[in-house]
């Protein structure tokens, strides 16, 4: 799969993510020849590719975003909802990571009566964490300062 491969891939149990950089044409063409190359190695093994689940993202300030194709067909662009500031900086990202999981924290206080660990923890893993883990292999918390913020959010289920 990584055979003839120029851009950064990256391979998981359910899917295959992409990179490049696209700061000049030749990156742009860079990436659609990977795109080229992954679909001729789909059909040459016989596998099935769900075109429907393959996304771009573009990223960073002034980014052209180019269009991609894959067999035939345009790629869709995918919006993680994600703020930034003018710098890239996440700070407002985890602030509203957050302030969302701790808006639900209290939601669980005030509703459920049980204190226990056996109640609070499946509770909190299936709605609180999902905010703090959103995309944060993209937005992880670049300062100490929003580290330390998350992690409080993290330490209050067990006060």
């Amino acid at each position: 799969m990584d055979s003839g491969i120029e851009c950064t891939l990256s391979k998981f149990a359910d899917g295959t993510k992409l990179c490049g950089v696209v700061d000049t044409l030749e990156g742009r063409d860079a990436i659609q020849r990977d795109l080229d190359r992954l679909e001729r190695w789909v059909h040459a093994n016989r596998m099935k590719l769900n075109k429907a689940k393959c996304k771009v993202l573009h990223v960073g300030r002034g980014n052209p975003e180019h269009n991609y194709w894959l067999g035939g067909e345009w790629i869709e662009e995918k919006d993680l909802g994600m703020l930034v500031d003018k710098k890239f900086n996440m700070s407002w990202q985890c602030a509203l990571a957050a302030q969302k999981a701790n808006c639900i924290l209290g939601c669980i206080k005030r509703s459920v009566p049980s204190r226990s660990r056996e109640v609070i923890l499946p509770l909190y893993s299936a709605l609180m964490r999902p905010h703090l883990e959103y995309c944060d292999q993209l937005w992880g918390p670049q300062y100490k300062k929003d580290m330390e913020l998350l992690e409080r959010v993290q330490r209050r289920p067990r006060r």
